[in-house]
């Protein structure tokens, strides 16, 4: 990826999580998270755990290995539930996580398995309060009747202790399976998506929300698309955008009515005819959008591109990219075996100028937008000793194959890089894995 000075290139820095080949369901992470400084990174797994990481105190003699990242705290989220009333398993899986912005010493985020938004709040504890005049030391209440003096209690020092603790609840409204949680810039509500509906919250209050968009139509069998990710404008409290498995993305202003059923901007990119096949519809679909850190852009991610729109643009993007164009030729068979259905997710750097989401066979693909450049790189443990450099991949379409090249026909569709997150400030990816989270760093001369 090309750099202010020239090429740029990404080196393994760690990689978290067993190397077992079985892999238990519950280990699969579903979600991966940088804070607003990107000092905590927070995964969240099928088994309803959030796990979260710490980046480490630079070393200043090693400036090479910077961004150690190490738990700092792990906790259960989510447990499984039962809905009695309509027999259905609600699974514990985390679908997303997103951070509050940092008001005081503790920090806080949400997350959300299909029904219930949880509000955590992670603090420290390295002092305990000693000396109690009412209670021994080891909680036992003392008989008043030898009680006769007062003392001051104390804090001493301890060893830090990392706590995390749920603040709110938000449950019960939602009938479909949340897709999304996106908080707003005045910090003060939320959003979440679920297939039909967008929920409006305030962050203090659990018993209701305000619902903003309802696509549900009267008839279901009249069903023709449904929501697949929401997300807040960065600055704007009033605008929010919402994709659709048909492709297209909606625009909405909650300064012009309370349902925002009616969009104020349709973003849609007219079919090419000559692509048009029975797949068409299923790869049209939208499985991320993702607004720049500027506002001016938005990122959408369908099966086969990456698409940036500008907001005032809307009859198409200003710049496509095709993450795998040599797949397009084994749609078929990705039918057959589900992988259609795949939802990769996107992300842009610090600066807005590169963005990365990612593929099959442990592959990642990051396009440099002002370079018009782009690199496949390989989250795999073969290159996983310290500071190594990755090697650009290429993946061979047909015709002969080139030393260095793999075939398409050799790609692993199991091996899928869905969940990828990028430092907000640093050239620090986090890339997960089926059940392992790779770190890596850009190569410091």
């Amino acid at each position: 990826m090309a750099g202010p000075g020239g090429d740029m290139q990404w080196c393994f820095s760690q990689v978290k999580g067993a190397i077992d080949d079985d892999v238990a369901e519950a280990d699969i992470i579903s979600t991966v998270e940088f804070n607003h400084t990107g000092e905590l990174l927070a995964t969240g797994d099928k088994g309803g755990r959030v796990v979260i990481f710490q980046q480490e105190i630079e070393n200043k003699n090693q400036p090479q290995f910077r961004s150690e990242y190490n738990v700092y705290s792990t906790f259960q989220s989510h447990e499984p539930e039962f809905d009695y009333l309509k027999s259905l398993e609600i699974e514990e899986k985390i679908n997303k996580i997103r951070w509050l912005p940092q008001k005081n010493a503790a920090q806080f985020l949400l997350s959300t398995n299909d029904k219930t938004i949880k509000l955590w709040k992670i603090s420290e504890r390295d002092k305990r309060p000693e000396g109690y005049n009412l209670k021994e030391e080891d909680g036992r209440y003392k008989d008043s009747n030898t009680i006769t003096s007062l003392r001051v209690p104390v804090l001493i020092p301890m060893d830090l202790m990392v706590e995390a603790s749920p603040r709110r609840v938000f449950a019960n409204a939602h009938t479909y399976h949340i897709n999304s949680i996106s908080v707003n810039s005045d910090n003060e509500t939320y959003l979440s998506a679920d297939d039909l509906r967008i929920n409006l919250w305030h962050l203090e209050i659990t018993d209701r929300s305000f619902n903003i968009v309802d696509i549900k139509p009267a008839n279901m069998e009249e069903l023709t698309e449904v929501i697949t990710a929401a997300e807040f404008h960065p600055h704007q409290c009033n605008t929010f955008v919402y994709s659709s498995s048909k492709g297209t993305i909606r625009l909405c202003d909650m300064r012009i009515s309370a349902l925002c059923d009616k969009h104020s901007k349709l973003f849609e990119e007219p079919e090419d005819p000559s692509n048009r096949s029975f797949f068409s519809e299923i790869i049209s679909s939208i499985s991320d959008v993702k607004f720049s850190h500027n506002g001016r852009y938005m990122m959408t991610r369908d099966y086969l591109s990456v698409k940036i729109w500008d907001l005032n643009m809307e009859s198409r993007p200003v710049e496509t990219y095709q993450v795998h164009e040599y797949l397009r030729s084994k749609l078929c068979s990705l039918y057959e075996n589900d992988c259609i259905f795949d939802k990769f997710e996107c992300c842009w750097n610090g600066n807005d100028s590169v963005v990365m989401t990612g593929s099959y066979n442990n592959f990642f693909r990051m396009f440099d937008r002002s370079q018009r450049r782009d690199v496949t790189l390989e989250a795999s443990r073969e290159n996983s000793k310290p500071m190594q450099v990755l090697k650009p991949r290429k993946v061979c379409a047909g015709g002969k194959r080139k030393k260095d090249e793999i075939s398409v026909d050799s790609l692993d569709f199991n091996k899928k890089i869905l969940h990828t997150a990028w430092h907000p400030q640093d050239n620090i990816i986090a890339v997960a894995t089926t059940n392992n989270l790779y770190i890596f760093q850009d190569k410091v001369n």
